[in-house]
C-alpha cells in the first residue's frame, strides 16, 4: 500500500481534496465497490421488472386496469418505464452520495468551494465590467 494518495503526473493536477491525506484499506475499497455494485444491482433489477415485466410479459393482465385512461399495460410500455428510468437515476444519484460520504470518497469538498459565494470574481457579460458573487459592480 502506497504512503501517499496517487496523482496521475498531469499538466492539470486535480484540486487537492480533504481526501488526500486519508488512504483507503484494500477492504475498505473492497466494500465501497461491493455497496456501489448492489445499489446498482437492485435499481436495474425495478428497471427491469418495470420495462419487461410490466412492459412485455404481464402487459395482458395489466390492461384490464387503466390510468389516465390508457389501459395500463399499454402505458407501462409507452411511458411508464420510461418515467421509472428517470427516476431511478436520481435514485442512483441521491444514494452513491451517501454511499461515498460513508466511506470518505466523496467530492464535497470541490463542490463547497466552487460554489461556496464568496468573493470570486464574475465578468459581467452585460457590461463587460467585472461584479462580485453577490452581482455588485466594480
Amino acid at each position: 500500500m502506497p504512503d501517499s494518495a496517487y496523482h496521475h503526473e498531469s499538466e492539470n493536477p486535480p484540486p487537492h481534496s480533504h481526501h488526500d491525506d486519508t488512504l483507503l484499506s484494500e477492504q475498505q475499497i473492497t466494500d465501497y465497490w461491493r455497496a456501489n455494485l448492489r445499489l446498482l444491482a437492485q435499481l436495474l433489477t425495478v428497471w427491469f421488472m418495470v420495462s419487461f415485466g410490466c412492459g412485455i410479459v404481464l402487459v395482458d393482465w395489466l390492461d384490464q386496469f387503466s390510468l389516465f385512461g390508457f389501459k395500463l399495460g399499454f402505458w407501462f410500455a409507452q411511458q411508464g418505464a420510461i418515467y421509472v428510468f428517470v427516476a431511478l437515476i436520481f435514485i442512483y444519484a441521491w444514494r452513491i452520495h451517501a454511499i461515498e460520504r460513508a466511506f470518505g470518497v466523496d467530492d464535497d469538498d470541490f463542490f463547497d468551494d466552487s460554489h461556496s459565494g464568496g468573493n470570486e470574481t464574475d465578468i459581467d457579460t452585460n457590461t463587460g465590467g467585472s461584479a462580485d458573487s453577490k452581482g455588485v459592480q466594480r
